[in-house]
């Protein structure tokens, strides 16, 4: 009698989760394990800001599985607090340690998928121990803050970095009266979108009494044995209760590094179009991993939840004897602070110029709503497009809520590679309590189409 095919799933988030139920759905006879060195798994992470706020009232809200209950629905084995300490590539064996216990133990594979996530980068400057020092990344972290919070006296809060984690958590940290400042090493918020876009961020800032500190690289920071105490920021000190930092995220590969698997440039386990990695029984998935950007055709890291989920699909499909293909992917990113939406779709200027495109780009101010109706209110647009091809390469709004569609709509364009003139030909919608007479996406098409006459 054959043995049962031993699938294991490192990683409990967003991939891990999709990758071992694809598996199970797949292969229903194989053993499906996934193993989380969390005390979590399948949780929302996009959603931790307005845990913060309070618009969520409480964490387990976001906690969608727990083991029991993703053992019971989906069929897999699930074990928490359970680090993998090492991968034998020739064995095909684990070492697991529970981190509770410190009791390790073996466990063989046939297939692995790997699903380690993304960390928080970290400021050499600040040491991870000090206690009021905080990263926003997990449920940990949120009952951390939390705590803290309720047992401290805090008041003025220092947020380090100014990109899309930055400033929702102003925004939610607003809401109970904190005071907020943010520090950032560059001159305007919002690194990686496009100047004029910045502009309007930076003005939203200061209207909501944000007190914003950019050309932040040669800031000092101050602190004593076990806690951060103040910044020293062009001649001033200030003192802060709290600190968030909010410096980005990088690859967790610590494990796929001591695996010896091939590691691309963003320092994510290079895979292939079935995302398997350099060696065959191994899959990978989600914030770990490098992907194919649509528009340059070249690898890139985009650690985004919608994305983790999609290619957890594709390895555990693939991991349990299927041939899934996972496609090349357009960055398309939203973000809601203090009443307003920004998005960002494809490259910006500077990575378009780096790519060597020979681009040009078009923007406008336009009203999202017929003037005369009330909540009607300006929203900006911008479109990147390559002056050969006239194909989109990247766009930015910033206004309300309709800024989701138009980056939808925009992906749709770069994904499927239409030019950016038929944007003026397309019949977009009209009622005056939910559109505008002409759509900003028909006159930023137009603006194109008068570019190349």
């Amino acid at each position: 009698m054959n043995r049962r095919k031993n699938i294991i799933v490192i990683g409990g988030n967003a991939a891990g989760p999709a990758a071992a139920a694809k598996a199970k759905r797949t292969a229903p006879d194989a053993n499906v394990l996934m193993i989380e060195a969390g005390d979590f798994i399948s949780t929302g992470t996009c959603e931790l800001p307005y845990l913060l706020s309070g618009e969520i009232k409480n964490y387990e809200e976001i906690v969608f599985f727990n083991a029991e209950s993703f053992e019971k629905e989906k069929g897999v084995k699930v074990l928490t607090s359970h680090f993998v300490e090492k991968i034998d590539r020739n064995k095909r064996i684990l070492t697991v340690r529970n981190v509770k216990s410190g009791h390790k133990f073996e466990q063989e594979y046939d297939k692995l998928i790997l699903c380690t996530g993304s960390t928080a980068k970290s400021i050499p400057a600040l040491p991870k121990i000090l206690s009021n020092v905080f990263t926003l990344k997990s449920v940990a972290d949120l009952i951390s803050i939390k705590s803290y919070l309720q047992k401290n006296n805090v008041r003025d809060i220092l947020i380090i970095g100014a990109g899309y984690i930055s400033l929702e958590t102003a925004d939610a940290l607003k809401t109970p009266g904190y005071s907020i400042t943010i520090i950032e090493k560059e001159k305007l918020p919002m690194p990686g979108v496009e100047d004029e876009t910045r502009h309007l961020v930076s003005d939203l800032l200061k209207q909501n009494s944000i007190e914003f500190l950019g050309n932040g690289s040669n800031v000092k920071f101050n602190h004593d044995e076990q806690k951060f105490l103040s910044i020293k920021y062009e001649g001033r000190v200030l003192e802060f209760d709290l600190v968030f930092v909010a410096v980005g995220f990088e690859p967790n590969n610590n494990l796929a590094v001591s695996s010896k698997l091939s590691i691309g440039n963003f320092g994510g386990i290079k895979v292939d179009q079935k995302l398997r990695t350099s060696d065959p029984n191994i899959f990978a998935a989600g914030d770990c991993i490098e992907i194919v950007n649509r528009i340059t055709g070249k690898p890139d890291y985009f650690p985004l939840a919608t994305i983790a989920h999609q290619a957890g699909h594709t390895a555990g499909e693939n991991a349990a004897g299927g041939n899934a293909t996972f496609q090349p992917v357009v960055k398309n990113i939203a973000v809601k602070f203090f009443g307003k939406s920004l998005v960002s779709v494809g490259l910006n200027s500077i990575e378009a110029k780096k790519h060597g495109y020979n681009f040009s780009s078009v923007n406008t101010i336009v009203p999202n709503l017929v003037k005369v109706m009330p909540g009607s209110e300006q929203v900006f647009g911008k479109i990147i497009y390559d002056k050969s091809t006239k194909q989109i390469i990247g766009a930015n709004f910033f206004g309300g809520t309709e800024t989701i569609g138009y980056g939808d709509l925009i992906s749709s364009f770069i994904h499927n590679k239409i030019k950016a003139t038929e944007l003026a030909s397309i019949n977009f919608n009209y009622t005056p309590p939910l559109s505008p007479f002409v759509n900003i996406l028909s006159v930023l098409g137009r603006k194109i189409e008068r570019e190349f006459r």
